[in-house]
């Protein structure tokens, strides 16, 4: 395949769950896919090794860094010639019932100070942050090299929760970040649109990802499907082929949208 056929695409958080599943999703269509992981590159290589197609390739990053995710975003550029899709999926979920590092300790009536400071310093930094600034390497980016003849601008698609909405109690941080992803994005949608850019956001509910697994396979689980009145909750190959239509050269009139995506378990 040739190096600018197809679209060159960027899908962070892309070695499980969600992101793995649109890292698949642009591959089957053609596209050119750069897999980025933070600390799971086993698991990237597999992604990496799936994709059908030539072209693709691989960048480790942590997004909390400023100076990381720069170079993620030049690491992309070298490797698809240009990135015409951004997909900022990647995002740190602490779990107050979880074990060990990924225990969020975030409930404000149970956490103590300076567990909450940091929890919401770690959070913010991982999915607010790091998107904003990724968003800024790559649409600059975006903005110096020109497309290939018959695709748009450019696209980047936020992926962000329908928790921003809904409230998160447990764990606020993560809510926030999100809410503050959705109005980035909005924020992005009418910066960038003179430059023939569209942004977007879609704000999913539960996904059956292993993320959520502990939390679906518990006592927990029915109550949750039941959420929906479908009785389930979505899949992850279901978000990417959403993220996908949302990316389509033919999808710029959506630009600026959050678009909830969560099987009538919120409405609003």
């Amino acid at each position: 395949m040739d190096k600018h056929s197809g679209r060159g695409v960027l899908v962070t958080g892309a070695s499980r769950g969600v992101g793995a599943a649109t890292a698949r999703a642009f591959a089957a269509r053609g596209d050119r896919v750069v897999v980025h992981f933070r600390g799971a590159e086993d698991r990237a290589r597999e992604v990496l090794d799936s994709l059908p197609g030539e072209g693709h390739g691989i960048q480790q990053a942590d997004l909390s860094s400023p100076e990381e995710t720069q170079a993620l975003a030049a690491g992309a550029a070298e490797i698809l010639g240009r990135i015409d899709v951004l997909v900022n999926n990647a995002a740190l979920f602490l779990d107050p019932q979880g074990g060990g590092s990924r225990r969020g300790d975030h409930r404000i009536t149970d956490t103590d100070y300076d567990s909450w400071v940091r929890v919401w310093r770690t959070t913010l930094e991982t999915n607010l942050m790091g998107p904003a600034n990724l968003t800024f390497c790559v649409a600059r980016h975006m903005l110096e090299v020109p497309p290939a003849e018959g695709n748009p601008a450019g696209r980047v698609v936020n992926v962000g929760s329908r928790g921003a909405y809904r409230g998160e109690p447990d764990i606020p941080a993560y809510g926030a970040s999100k809410a503050g992803l959705h109005a980035f994005g909005q924020s992005m949608a009418v910066a960038l649109a003179p430059h023939g850019i569209g942004v977007v956001s879609i704000a999913p509910g539960f996904i059956a990802t292993d993320m959520a697994a502990g939390l679906l396979e518990g006592d927990s689980g029915d109550a949750i499907r039941a959420q929906s009145p479908f009785g389930r909750v979505a899949t992850a190959p279901e978000v990417a082929a959403a993220i996908c239509a949302l990316a389509e050269p033919g999808a710029e009139w959506v630009s600026g949208a959050v678009v909830d995506f969560n099987g009538a378990s919120h409405l609003r």
